[in-house]
């Protein structure tokens, strides 16, 4: 796999991994578990995807 091939398939599996976290945590607040220990794991990974995304955006990656 070279380096441009290894970077899209991360960035795809990183922008699918934040769109279902972003689904299994508007079911949790659905179910009023907003203070649950998995909500709040949720929370801080989508802060890093978020993190990491402004970045590849930032450098015109995405």
């Amino acid at each position: 796999m070279d380096r441009l091939e290894a970077f899209e398939t991360m960035l795809a599996d990183l922008q699918k991994q934040a769109d279902s976290e972003k689904e299994q945590m508007e079911k949790l607040k659905a179910a009023g578990r907003e203070k649950s220990a998995t909500y709040r794991q949720y929370l801080g990974n989508r802060m890093i995807y978020s993190q990491m995304l402004a970045l590849y955006q930032k450098y015109g990656l995405i």
